[in-house]
C-alpha cells in the first residue's frame, strides 16, 4: 500500500458546489493542473471521493 496520494486538480471548480470548492482547497489545490502529495489515510480519501470528478489520484 501506497504511503502517499499525488492529488492532481484536472477540472476547475468554479461551478462546483461551495462545500466541494473548499473541500479542493482544503487539499491545498489552488490552481488547474498543480498537484499536491498527501498522506494516505482515511481523511485525506474521503476528501478525495467527495471532489473524485475534479481530481486524478494516483499512488507515490
Amino acid at each position: 500500500m501506497a504511503d502517499k496520494l499525488k492529488i492532481t486538480l484536472v477540472k476547475s471548480p468554479i461551478g462546483a458546489v461551495p462545500k466541494h470548492r473548499k473541500t479542493v482547497e482544503a487539499l491545498g489545490l489552488r490552481k488547474l493542473n498543480k498537484s499536491v502529495e498527501m498522506p494516505n489515510n482515511d481523511a485525506v480519501k474521503g476528501m478525495v471521493k467527495q471532489v473524485s470528478h475534479l481530481v486524478k489520484v494516483e499512488e507515490i
